[in-house]
């Protein structure tokens, strides 16, 4: 009978976990301000994305996993060369989790800028 407990307990307990992360990378279309977590956040070694959102007054940063549509954006949108107080303004569609306590986007569309 403890056996059978157990196995209830471990079978819900997965479940449970299981039902938690199929919330993480959900897709969704965010829309802020991009800029280089290198060039003008100073934040990482290497270049990478980052939107800044601003909802109901709280600012999130999502870092953009480096993938096919990078580059684009790094490069032909001006993310690299965006100041902190002049950032670009853009739209970004993609999957997100939680790596490391920073909020992750990978891109599944090219980005877009918005004026």
């Amino acid at each position: 009978m403890r056996k059978l407990l157990a196995l209830a307990v471990c079978g819900t307990l997965t479940m449970a976990l299981g039902i938690s992360r199929a919330d993480d990378g959900k897709k969704v279309t965010i829309e802020g301000d991009a800029v280089c977590a290198k060039c003008a956040l100073h934040e990482t070694k290497a270049c990478q994305n980052t939107i800044t959102v601003d909802k109901d007054g709280a600012k999130k940063t999502y870092y953009l996993e480096n993938n096919e549509f990078f580059k684009h954006a790094h490069s032909e949108l001006g993310v690299c060369t965006a100041k902190k107080d002049k950032p670009v303004k853009v739209k970004a569609t993609g999957t997100v989790e939680e790596k490391d306590g920073k909020l992750v986007l990978t891109p599944t569309e090219k980005l877009e800028k918005v004026d």
